[in-house]
């Protein structure tokens, strides 16, 4: 049986974790498989792993970036340079662990979630040894980001894109060196049955992900705002949590809306699950996402979908019209126009729901492992 070691910065909340969960879990009916985290954030990972899975962590430090930011904050120059040291060292015990792990490791295939351990495994991996990168953020015109990326990945197998525009961009960075690409999408792990989903008649709008300014949840409030004077007694629920939290909050006040939008935190599959399915429209307002799990989650309740085509990998899910809508330009009255669409017809909400939930088949776990296990027997 083959082993297979998936590397991670750590196993709590966040899209790549998420992923890194998902892929373990497919993984483990077939192979002997590891992830290795670099810190460990929590008592336990925040998304369920396969018992199966044996999960390692190489530091007992955590990072230490918000004691610095705060005694910035506060003026305390002396306790700042202190984090600054501390950070350093332990930056430095990341990099050495790592190391130390790839050099000694026994596996035969490595998958690297990070472009920070990407050069790493292609700089230390044994010979012998699958080496693959997985990418999952989308690099969004920022040419830097993307060459660090080839530069990072130039000594590896393969490298695994999320999208089919990203393996078509990475294919042609990437034709002068050792490292292919290819594309494979994300999983959806669960699929409700088609008699367990949402019947779409509740007057409930729900959106679930990272409170972070990439996720663009102050403009979702000022969107419901607008909603919300025609149709008051439609609601918003919005699972997740982050940086952004206080300003959403804060706006939430000002705006007068704190019994009509409901912010829920972190949650579980679960929890986010019964409230798909307790909702009748999917809202998305990402400046940017690589790929949108989220999207074949709401999908896969029923819930007609939207999202502003700035959300990179809500292209590649939504067909515009047939089952979700892609607004362009961050134009918020059409956005607006959409949903109210949507409230007034629920004819329209079942029939994009419909197309939705034919959509997320092709995302299932059947059909992603197969790609991964062609992947992996290529050595």
């Amino acid at each position: 049986m083959k082993k297979i070691s998936i590397l991670s910065l750590h196993l709590n909340y966040g899209g790549i974790e998420k992923c890194v969960a998902s892929l373990s879990n497919i993984l483990a009916d077939r192979y002997e498989v590891e992830i290795v985290c670099t810190y460990k954030l929590s008592d336990k990972p925040a998304f369920y792993i396969d018992p199966r899975v044996n999960i390692k962590y190489l530091l007992t430090e955590k990072p230490n970036r918000e004691e610095f930011n705060s005694a910035l904050r506060h003026h305390k120059y002396i306790t700042a340079f202190k984090e600054g040291v501390r950070g350093a060292k332990i930056l430095g015990k990341r990099k050495a662990s790592m190391i130390n792990y790839i050099t000694n490791s026994d596996s035969d295939v490595i998958i690297s979630t990070r472009d920070l351990f990407d050069d790493l495994l292609g700089t230390y991996g044994r010979k012998g040894c699958l080496k693959i990168g997985w990418e999952h953020n989308h690099y969004h015109d920022n040419m830097r980001y993307a060459e660090n990326v080839v530069r990072s990945c130039s000594k590896l197998d393969y490298l695994v894109l999320v999208s089919n525009s990203l393996n078509a961009f990475y294919n042609g960075m990437l034709r002068n060196t050792n490292c292919k690409t290819v594309f494979i999408p994300n999983i959806i792990e669960y699929i409700p049955s088609k008699e367990d989903i949402s019947d779409l008649k509740s007057h409930k709008m729900i959106s679930v992900g990272r409170l972070s300014h990439e996720k663009g949840y102050l403009d979702l409030i000022k969107i419901f705002n607008i909603i919300h004077h025609d149709y008051p007694d439609w609601t918003l629920d919005i699972i997740g949590d982050g940086d952004e939290r206080e300003k959403i909050e804060k706006l939430i006040k000002k705006d007068k809306l704190e019994d009509f939008v409901t912010l829920h935190g972190f949650q579980d599959k679960d929890y986010i699950y019964e409230h798909l399915k307790d909702s009748s429209i999917y809202l998305m307002t990402s400046y940017t996402e690589s790929f949108g799990i989220v999207l074949l989650e709401a999908m896969s309740e029923g819930l007609p979908c939207i999202a502003f085509s700035s959300a990179e990998g809500a292209n590649e899910i939504i067909t515009s019209g047939r089952n979700g809508y892609l607004i362009k330009n961050r134009n918020f009255g059409a956005y607006i126009k959409k949903v109210e669409d949507l409230i007034e017809s629920y004819d329209t909400r079942k029939n994009i729901g419909i197309e939705g939930r034919k959509t997320v088949f092709k995302y299932s776990s059947e059909n992603i492992s197969k790609k991964w296990f062609k992947l992996i027997e290529k050595k």
